[in-house]
């Protein structure tokens, strides 16, 4: 393995993309973390050949793309044809995971109160179509019902990881929540190996090289069924060694298209490093601090053939950079005209 930087942005399609369809992108990746709400929008669309926010609303607003709390209790994109395997597969993890997150911060919720409380939402998204937040509280105060809005988001999040509510209609700024059956036609249940094994896929196909200890973080499941997961892939994943630690790549991967002196505007919570335990191959220890802290907060991040060497500020009227690696001439203004016509089509 000797260029492993290249082959992750090509299984990534960071570089020489194959898809011009942002579904097809999601699907590829098995899940795509959206905790920025404006930005998840870019991290799909920057791995199409032709990158355009209408057409990721196009495949947000039909149910093709799909945003939800699932794997780690956080918010992750997911495919039609994903929803609900990853839901049975992935949820109940997920859901012991945030009842955890209650726990420390000293929030009880009885099973009465969540399926009371799931109900109301879910009538309340059924009648709407796209519900939000606020509308929620209306819905709630019109019962007598009133919570902090710590305590609704856990309910919130209860339902989606219940396959209850999904995404709605893709706003600007503000989230919505549509009725998850309605949305996503239910389908029959796959084998649960089955399900294993088509994570395990799409993850190594999407992200290889990585390792055992990367997969057992992005999934949020169990080491137990990390192993199983690439044991089912039988012949079709193999083993290779790099600077000490056992990697795997697929049958799948792609080697040929990498293009050296290419910059990249990566949004926060990229798959490029929030995908991986071994953010290391690609972010030098020294500044990940630059990246991300401790607390899981992550910022959007340059990289020049892969490498992340400096910070981009999306949300500007120009092109800034601030480079914490190398000497930079200004030439990510190509990556900058491909993130401005992005949003221009």
């Amino acid at each position: 393995m000797t260029n492993p930087i290249a082959i992750r942005l090509l299984n990534q399609q960071l570089i020489s993309p194959l898809y011009s369809d942002p579904a097809a992108v999601v699907s590829h990746m098995g899940a795509v973390q959206a905790q920025e709400y404006r930005m998840m929008r870019w991290a799909v669309a920057m791995r199409t050949r032709r990158p355009s926010a209408r057409a990721f609303k196009r495949a947000f607003d039909s149910g093709q793309v799909i945003r939800l709390h699932l794997m780690r209790g956080t918010w992750q994109l997911v495919s039609a044809e994903d929803y609900w395997p990853m839901i049975d597969l992935c949820a109940p993890k997920a859901m012991a995971v945030t009842r955890g997150w209650m726990h420390s911060n000293h929030i009880s919720i009885p099973d009465e109160e969540v399926a009371r409380i799931r109900d109301i939402l879910a009538q309340t998204a059924a009648d709407r179509g796209s519900a939000t937040r606020e509308e929620f509280v209306e819905a709630l105060a019109r019962k007598d019902i009133s919570m902090d809005s710590h305590r609704l988001s856990y309910h919130i999040r209860m339902a989606e990881m219940s396959g209850t509510l999904c995404s709605g209609e893709l706003l600007p700024m503000k989230a919505t929540y549509a009725l998850a059956a309605a949305k996503v036609p239910r389908v029959a249940p796959i084998d649960r190996d089955e399900a294993l094994m088509r994570l395990t896929r799409k993850y190594f196909d999407s992200r290889q090289p990585a390792t055992l200890e990367d997969f057992v973080w992005w999934s949020g499941l169990n080491i137990g069924d990390c192993r199983r997961g690439i044991e089912l892939m039988g012949s079709t994943i193999h083993e290779e060694r790099w600077r000490g630690r056992t990697f795997y790549l697929t049958d799948a991967c792609r080697t040929r298209g990498f293009r050296k002196g290419r910059y990249l505007l990566i949004p926060p919570y990229d798959e490029y490093l929030i995908g991986y335990k071994s953010r290391d191959v690609v972010l030098s220890p020294d500044y990940r601090h630059r990246a991300h802290n401790n607390s899981g907060i992550f910022q959007p991040v340059v990289a020049l053939d892969g490498i992340i060497c400096g910070n981009w500020a999306p949300f500007k009227n120009s092109s800034q950079a601030d480079f914490f690696i190398g000497d930079h001439d200004g030439s990510i203004h190509a990556e900058w005209a491909r993130y401005q016509q992005f949003q221009d089509q």
